[in-house]
C-alpha cells in the first residue's frame, strides 16, 4: 500500500517544482483576470483609479425603467418629517442620490432631486407629463443600456443652471461596468432650457445594420433619432443647500404656484358672473324708468 505524504513534504515539493523566473499567474475575479503587478504600476504612475459608485433611490416606476443603477421604492406615507424619512431610507439602501415625486391635491406633481445626505437639493414643478404607454411612439431601446446625456448651451450661462447640470449628470448618468447595465449606448437623454423650464426627451439611436447596409464607425450621417418617451417639463422652484431643506441658494422669481393660478381663474369666472348680474339689474332699472306707452288697440280683438 502507498504511504500518505505529509503536508509539509507536499508543500516543499510544490515550491521546488515552481520556476523562480516564471511570471505569477493572475488571480480570477468576477470582473475578469486581476494582475497585481499592473495595478501596482497604475497606482504608482497615475494615482488611485476613480470608479463611479453612484446609486439613485427613485420613488417612481417610469424613471426606474430608464435608470438601471437606481433602487425603486413605491411611496412614503409620512408628511411631517418627510425629509428625515427620505434621508433615512436612502441611507438604508446605501444610495447617494434621490428622486422623489410628491403629489398634492391629486392635481399638482412636484419632483425633489437631492444629493444625500449633505445636499444640495432642488424642488421642481412637473408639467406636461406624458408616459411611454400614453404616447405610443415608434422608438425603442434595450432595457439597462447606458444613455448619452446632451445639454443645451443655456446650461453654461448662469450658476444655478450649472449646478443643475452637474446634478443631472451625476443622477441620470449610468456608471460604467454597473452590474445591471449593458456596456453600450443606444439612446440619448436630451435636456434643454426654454422659457426657464427644463424639457426632457428620450431618443433612440437608430441606424441601418441589416444585410449590406452596415455603416462604419463614426459615420453619423446615416444615424437617426427616434423618440421613445417619456417626456416631461421641469419648472425649478428652489435650490436648497441641504438634503430636502436647508439654506436657500436660489429661488425662481418667475415661479407662480398652481394654487395662485387656480385662484385667478376663479376670480375671472366670478367677475363674469358679477357682470351678468349687473347687466340684468341695469336692464330692470331701465325698464322701470322708461315704461312703454299704453297701446290703444291692445284689447281690440279680445271681444
Amino acid at each position: 500500500m502507498r504511504k500518505k505524504r505529509k503536508h509539509n513534504e507536499t508543500a516543499a515539493m510544490a515550491n521546488g517544482n515552481k520556476d523562480e523566473g516564471a511570471p505569477e499567474r493572475p488571480k480570477r475575479t468576477l470582473l475578469g483576470w486581476k494582475d497585481d503587478s499592473i495595478e501596482e504600476n497604475k497606482e504608482t504612475n497615475s494615482g488611485p483609479c476613480f470608479r463611479n459608485k453612484e446609486k439613485v433611490s427613485a420613488f417612481n416606476v417610469e424613471l426606474g425603467f430608464l435608470l438601471p443603477h437606481c433602487k425603486k421604492d413605491n411611496k412614503v406615507e409620512s408628511k411631517d418629517s418627510k425629509g428625515a424619512t427620505l434621508n433615512e431610507l436612502v441611507e438604508l439602501k446605501s444610495c447617494s442620490s434621490c428622486l422623489f415625486f410628491e403629489c398634492r391635491k391629486g392635481k399638482d406633481l412636484y419632483l425633489w432631486m437631492a444629493k444625500c445626505l449633505n445636499g444640495p437639493s432642488v424642488k421642481f414643478l412637473v408639467n406636461a407629463v406624458h408616459t411611454m404607454e400614453e404616447l405610443k411612439l415608434t422608438g425603442n431601446h434595450l432595457k439597462g443600456s447606458r444613455p448619452i446625456l446632451t445639454f443645451s448651451s443655456n446650461f453654461d450661462k448662469d450658476p444655478h443652471w450649472k449646478l443643475l447640470k452637474e446634478m443631472v449628470i451625476q443622477i441620470f448618468g449610468t456608471p460604467k461596468d454597473h452590474r445591471k447595465s449593458k456596456p453600450f449606448y443606444d439612446h440619448v437623454f436630451v435636456f434643454s432650457i426654454l422659457d426657464d423650464h427644463i424639457w426632457f426627451r428620450n431618443y433612440q439611436i437608430s441606424c441601418p445594420h441589416t444585410g449590406t447596409q452596415k455603416i462604419d464607425r463614426g459615420d453619423l450621417e446615416k444615424m437617426t433619432l427616434v423618440e421613445v418617451g417619456p417626456r416631461f417639463c421641469l419648472n425649478p422652484i428652489k435650490i436648497f443647500g441641504g438634503s430636502f431643506g436647508g439654506p436657500t441658494l436660489y429661488e425662481n422669481p418667475f415661479y407662480v404656484s398652481p394654487n395662485q393660478i387656480r385662484s385667478l381663474e376663479k376670480k375671472q369666472k366670478a367677475g363674469k358672473y358679477a357682470k351678468k348680474v349687473k347687466a340684468k339689474t341695469r336692464r330692470k332699472m331701465h325698464q322701470l324708468s322708461n315704461p312703454l306707452e299704453v297701446d290703444e288697440f291692445a284689447d281690440m280683438w279680445k271681444e
